[in-house]
């Protein structure tokens, strides 16, 4: 199972979003405190939709904390900072895949001593980052094709007709 962990996300769509992706590719969610929402707030249910109450998430007070109640794991870095695209990390199946807050990201420090697994989305120009759900799904539906989208529905099905019947 892969892990998402969000340092100290501030907007609660976001993290509503990527609960339900989370929910969606039974992925965990780790919140890194402080949040700049409250987990009950209307914002973050809204964008949760219905799936909120099936996300496996835990929070942290804070770097140290998940650190400690999650030692010796594999945790890939998102940042615009980093050397190495996403696409260039292979992503173990119960790998970590951190990213920052919307602000600011991941706090530099914790940047520096984890290079090696640093990871960026190219862009063009002088975009500062893309949206933070977006980001989140981009490398981690790089992670499950890595892992053979394993568990995951391969195909889907029409309601009414048949795919065969749609193209006479």
């Amino acid at each position: 199972m892969l892990n998402i962990v969000l340092h100290e996300p501030e907007i609660p769509a976001n993290t509503g979003n990527i609960g339900r992706t989370c929910v969606a590719t039974n992925t965990r969610l780790h919140l890194i405190e402080p949040l700049g929402f409250k987990l009950n707030e209307k914002a973050l249910k809204r964008a949760g939709m219905d799936y909120w109450p099936s996300l496996d998430v835990t929070t942290y007070i804070d770097f140290q904390d998940f650190l400690e109640k999650n030692p010796g794991v594999k945790i890939y870095m998102a940042t615009t900072k980093a050397p190495k695209v996403y696409t260039e990390a292979k992503y173990e199946p119960d790998c970590y895949i951190m990213f920052g807050k919307e602000s600011a990201g991941i706090p530099e420090e914790i940047l520096v001593k984890n290079k090696e697994n640093c990871v960026r989305i190219p862009m063009v120009g002088d975009i500062r980052s893309l949206n933070l759900a977006n980001s989140v799904s981009i490398i981690l539906y790089e992670a499950l094709r890595q892992n053979q989208f394993n568990g995951m529905n391969m195909e889907g099905h029409l309601h009414r007709l048949n795919w065969d019947e749609t193209m006479k």
